[in-house]
């Protein structure tokens, strides 16, 4: 699913406009973003948390030249899953599984 399907099915399941759908979506994602520039964290229940963890520069390699690189140190948003969202989502494969094969 990309973002504009996630808009037309807020929009069709909740019969607002495309647009206001749109301003929606955009508005809860931004708000995400902020609170992640922030450092705070963020989590929906039942379906997982995002968190910014901090990396320490390093030495590296590129794989391509076996060249040694300096990595700076950097922050990368991470996401942790809910054990109820992996649960769902593996029943929902394995009962999908199950109907392709019938």
């Amino acid at each position: 699913m990309v973002k504009s399907e996630l808009i037309q099915k807020l929009s069709a399941e909740t019969d607002i406009p495309p647009k206001i759908a749109e301003i929606a979506v955009n508005t809860v994602f931004n708000g995400m973003t902020e609170a992640l520039i922030r450092g705070d964290g963020i989590e929906i229940r039942g379906f997982g948390s995002y968190r910014v963890k901090k990396k320490n520069s390093r030495q590296a390699r590129n794989p391509k030249t076996g060249q040694q690189v300096f990595v700076p140190e950097h922050y990368v948003p991470t996401f942790k899953f809910s054990r109820e969202f992996k649960e769902m989502v593996n029943i929902g494969m394995m009962q999908k599984e199950r109907e392709a094969a019938s």
